[in-house]
């Protein structure tokens, strides 16, 4: 598998996800956002961080940088996309991901571990987890309150586009267990095909037993076996 990953003024967890996929096997370059053309490869990262200091709204400005538009027509050729916190609220303004990525609901910054109970694993992206495993993972951010109007919720239901949603320690959905106030406790999302796939919670963070878990390591696993 080739990788890229897009590097944006802000980002700050583009070296994470570097070393992970390097250490994966997803043999990854990085790429500056102002570039407008895209190194063959089976799969675009867009990192965690705070692209362009969130102005405007966090991902708004970044959207629209040149290496954007390469991303897009990645994605619309079949092509895998992950954008991870930073990268999901991206891929949100960017249009290829439905819905946004507001303020957290108690209005303040968040950085812990929290639980994901795994939706759906029909994807490239999960293959490697099991449906309704509970994964503990880290976020760090303060717009990761997920939110569709009405007809988008139901549709991302309907078609099973999500990916995870926060839960307990025994997989249970509760408000206590939602850090953020997302709608119907909501982590991830894909798009229609699931080629693309946004997340709030930081994998390339538990992904080796010296930070902490490992828990995200089968994202890695399961974009390697998809190659």
């Amino acid at each position: 598998m080739r990788s890229s990953v897009i590097v944006f003024p802000g980002s700050n967890c583009d070296r994470d996800a570097f070393s992970v996929l390097r250490a994966a096997g997803c043999n990854p370059v990085r790429v500056w956002h102002a570039e407008t053309s895209l190194p063959a490869c089976d799969l675009v990262v867009l990192p965690g961080g705070f692209s362009y200091g969130d102005y405007l709204r966090s991902g708004a400005m970044a959207a629209h940088s040149p290496i954007m538009r390469e991303v897009v027509s990645h994605a619309g050729r079949g092509g895998l996309v992950l954008g991870i916190c930073n990268g999901f609220q991206i891929l949100t303004e960017s249009g290829l991901l439905p819905g946004t990525l507001m303020r957290n609901a108690k209005l303040t910054f968040l950085c812990r571990e929290v639980r994901l109970r795994v939706e759906d694993n029909r994807s490239s992206f999960t293959s490697a987890y099991r449906k309704g495993q509970v994964l503990t993972i880290p976020i760090a951010h303060h717009d990761g309150n997920y939110f569709a109007d009405e007809a988008t919720h139901r549709a991302l239901e309907d078609n099973g586009q999500v990916a995870f949603r926060y839960c307990d320690a025994d997989g249970n959905l509760s408000e206590e267990a939602n850090p953020n106030g997302s709608l119907s406790h909501i982590a991830g999302v894909y798009n229609k095909t699931k080629n693309v796939l946004g997340m709030m919670p930081h994998p390339e963070r538990h992904a080796e037993i010296l930070t902490g878990g490992t828990d995200g390591l089968g994202m890695f696993k399961s974009l390697l076996a998809a190659a």
